[in-house]
Order: structure tokens, then sequence, then C-alpha cells
């Protein structure tokens, strides 16, 4: 007998996805920073891209290419794709810099101004705990960044400026709920592989065999990741599962020491501490608040 959608098998299974998703972005992000070192940020998204569409060519099939090329609202598309290729580049130029955990640190950070940006963008009401929430969670970026000090300097800003183009991209993704998820995707897709197309050329590096596999499995590896986060919330409840992302910053500080021997300061331990705590309430609001909302209504 197949398990009922609220089973706890099924919750379990759930919860099992999002870890592994998560443990496969974070591969992806090792790999990044290591080919980074080598390869230009342009260079590593044009093959990362590649092979993500290759992947993506079924399905694309599927929904028809028509249908993703000209979808509703059109200028939105387009300006969700260029912030999430915008941050994808600005995540790998930062981890050149900043030790893996670092940049993920400040990453975390994108529902705090997700909040921000959803009452400027989308009109939507925050209460006095949210705003609460999103000031605690400044004071854990502050913290993490160190502005005084020896404080990590531009590198710290590319990567906050990162997170603040995934908040705009998660944003517009809210403006564009009901979009077919493989337009959402093909879009994002094809974004970074015309980024590559013009910027590579003049900062081409002849890759190896090995290393262009490796740039492949970017792309093979985050649509895998990706693909797990939508089987994992079609398994349990966001409010179950979504908190379990948190476990990046967890696989970043135990993989940025293995494989770069990063070990992130003391003050960047207790900004993200601090940036996760008031992610996860600012989440558990927002799941709050829209059950208040289908009750009253």
């Amino acid at each position: 007998m197949p398990s009922s959608p609220s089973s706890p098998d099924r919750i379990l299974a759930g919860i099992g996805l999002m870890l592994a998703a998560m443990f496969a972005f974070s591969l992806n992000d090792v790999m990044g920073k290591w080919l980074v070192a080598t390869y230009g940020v342009a260079q590593l998204l044009l093959i990362r891209s590649l092979a993500a569409l290759v992947m993506l060519a079924p399905a694309i099939h599927r929904t028809g290419v028509r249908a993703i090329a000209t979808p509703n609202r059109i200028g939105l598309h387009i300006l969700r794709a260029f912030c999430s290729t915008a941050e994808v580049a600005l995540f790998y130029w930062a981890v050149v810099y900043l030790p893996l955990a670092d940049t993920v640190a400040f990453y975390l950070a994108s529902p705090i101004f997700v909040t921000i940006l959803a009452v400027v963008f989308l009109k939507e009401h925050v209460g006095w705990r949210r705003w609460a929430a999103v000031s605690v969670g400044f004071i854990g970026v502050l913290i993490a960044v160190r502005p005084t000090g020896d404080g990590m300097g531009w590198p710290a800003l590319i990567a906050i400026s990162g997170s603040l183009l995934f908040a705009g991209s998660n944003t517009l993704t809210r403006r564009l709920a009901g979009t077919n998820e493989v337009t959402l995707v093909t879009w994002q897709v094809v974004s970074a592989l015309i980024f590559g197309l013009v910027v590579a050329p003049f900062l081409w590096v002849p890759p190896s065999l090995r290393d262009f596999l490796a740039l492949g499995l970017l792309g093979i590896v985050s649509t895998i990741a990706h693909m797990g986060v939508n089987r994992a919330l079609s398994y349990a409840p966001a409010a179950t599962v979504i908190p379990y992302q948190y476990s990046l910053i967890v696989w970043a500080v135990l993989l940025g020491f293995l494989f770069f021997g990063d070990w992130p300061a003391a003050h960047v331990f207790l900004g993200a501490g601090i940036i996760v705590a008031a992610g996860i309430y600012i989440f558990v609001r927002e799941q709050a608040r829209a059950k208040e909302r289908a009750d009253s209504a």
C-alpha cells in the first residue's frame, strides 16, 4: 500500500532528500572553489551551463521550447535570470578569496534580504516579530563581516552582494509563482550560458580533459541537487524540510577544512549562528502567517 502524503515514511524521505541535496550543493561549491583558482568564472559558468542544459534537454522537449521561450511576464524572467547568473558568478568570485564557510554564511543571510525585498516590491505586510528577526540577522552579518579591526574587506562585500542578488532571484521567483519549473530553471541556465559565451573567450584557459569533465560535473551535480530539493518538497511539508537547508554551513566548514585547510574565525561562527537562527525564525513566522491567512479565508 503506498504511503499517504503525510506519512512518517514520506516525511523521513523528504528530510533525507533535502540533506542529500545540501550535501550535493556543498560538493558543487568545493569543486567550484577548486576550479575557479585556475579557470575564470565565465569559463566555469559556460561549461557548467552546457552540461546542465544537456541534462535538462528531455524536460525541455516535454515542456516545449516555444512555451519556455515565450513565457508570460517575460520581463520578470529576464530580470530573474540576470540576478541568478550574477549571484552565482559572485559566489564563485568570493570563494577565490574567502574560506568556503565564510561565503556560505553570507549567502545564508538571503532570507533576511528576501523579507525586506518582499516589503518593497511585493508590498507584503511584515509584523514586528519578523522585523526583529531581520534586525538580529543583520547583527549576525555585521559580526561575521567584522567591518572594523581586521575585517575581511571587499571579498566579504562580494559575498554579501551575491546574497542580495540571490534574495532578489528568490523574490522574483515568488512573483512568478505558478510558472512551470522547467521554464524557470531553463532561463537560469541559458542566462549563465550566454554570459559565459560573451565573456569566457577573452579569459579562456585551455582545460585538460580531467578539468573539462570536472567543470561539466558542476552542472550535473547542481541540477541533481535542485531536483532533490524539489522532490523533498513534494514528499514533506516545507516547514519540515526547509530548515535542513542550513546544514549547508556544516558541510561548508567540514569540506572547507578537509580540502582547503580553511577554518572559520570565531566571529564567523558566531555571526553564522545568529544568521541561521534569524533565518529559521523568519521562515517559521512566514509559515504561521500563511496558515493564519488560510484559516481566515
